[in-house]
């Protein structure tokens, strides 16, 4: 079938029997969560039209102002993923604690665990900047038919089975991996579907892009100011271009076409980093490994990290294989010096 015009939903039955655990479960719950951002992205496009701009008046549990969209598309995930009973669990960026889904069900067998950042960017919905969903999705560890227990979601990265990103721009996209390279499907608005559009998608090995809050420099520790310095050196192909949205799936996106490193260091204001381990880090460091890229703390790999509660937060450098080397050697040598 030419993938010009295979949909989302062929393309996952016809790629079902590639994952190792072939129940349709996870084929079922990558569907939902179709759903829910064929949802959002009506909502989303409808901003400015509707009163769904500016902050909710509440704040997450992270102290962060929550915008009206983000309490919107957080529900209606919540919602759709509940309503189709097909996970066991969810956790939010948005909620201060995890789900637990009690089917009404006793024979209830669901396996799976989603977590996710439902409105990333948002800050930036206010000026039509492109924002976006993040997901990631793993196997329980905990005895099914139980409630599922904080040891669900406080697993390494590298025990993911799947995830993904949805990305609400110029046009809307789905890309995702469950561990077999890394598709993206865009929607066709005028019917509702999702084509594949970009199969088994790469970053380049070398890019020219960095992407980083260089009004945070000062702030910054000596590797990543090395680094950042010599990215806008005159020599070898170089300098290299800044780029820099505020929207971490957008300039991740924009780094996997194009061939680029995007950076959230630890600075003065945020020691430990400022994106979420669970939410934002580890699904786009299994999607950045997939398509032939890197994701590392600055020091070691992403989805090695164990984590230690929901809302953790690290460093995160991820994009072109020898752009992440590189950075990574900075950070080396200027802890030996």
């Amino acid at each position: 079938m030419s993938h010009k015009h295979q949909t989302l939903g062929e393309f996952i039955i016809e790629n079902q029997s590639s994952f190792k655990y072939t129940s349709g479960e996870l084929s079922r719950l990558i569907n939902s969560i179709r759903l829910a951002a064929k949802v959002v992205n009506y909502e989303v496009n409808k901003a400015g039209l509707v009163d769904v701009l500016g902050a909710a008046g509440d704040t997450n549990v992270q102290g962060e102002d929550q915008q009206k969209l983000d309490v919107y598309a957080n529900d209606k995930f919540i919602q759709t993923l509940v309503n189709r009973n097909i996970v066991c669990g969810i956790a939010s960026e948005e909620e201060d604690d995890f789900i637990s889904i009690n089917s009404t069900d006793k024979n209830n067998q669901n396996k799976y665990v989603v977590l996710m950042d439902p409105l990333d960017g948002s800050s930036n919905i206010d000026v039509n900047v492109s924002v976006g969903t993040i997901f990631s999705i793993y196997r329980r560890i905990t005895p099914v038919g139980t409630p599922v227990q904080i040891e669900d979601f406080l697993q390494k990265g590298n025990e993911q089975v799947a995830a993904g990103y949805i990305i609400y721009g110029t046009s809307t996209m789905l890309v995702y991996t469950t561990g077999d390279g890394v598709n993206g499907f865009t929607l066709n608005p005028a019917i509702g579907t999702f084509y594949l559009s970009h199969p088994q998608m790469r970053f380049p090995e070398h890019g020219s892009i960095y992407s980083v809050n260089e009004g945070n420099y000062i702030h910054f520790p000596q590797g990543i100011k090395n680094y950042i310095k010599y990215c806008q050196m005159e020599e070898d192909n170089r300098p290299y271009t800044s780029r820099y949205i505020g929207s971490l799936v957008s300039d991740f996106h924009r780094n996997m076409i194009k061939g680029g490193i995007y950076l959230y260091p630890p600075s003065t204001k945020n020691p430990q980093g400022k994106l979420r381990l669970l939410y934002e880090c580890n699904p786009m460091a299994f999607i950045a490994e997939q398509a032939a890229g890197k994701a590392s703390d600055g020091t070691s790999r992403i989805m090695d990290i164990l984590p230690t509660e929901l809302h953790q937060r690290v460093p995160f450098v991820c994009g072109s294989m020898s752009m992440v080397e590189k950075l990574e050697s900075f950070m080396r040598d200027s802890q030996r010096s």
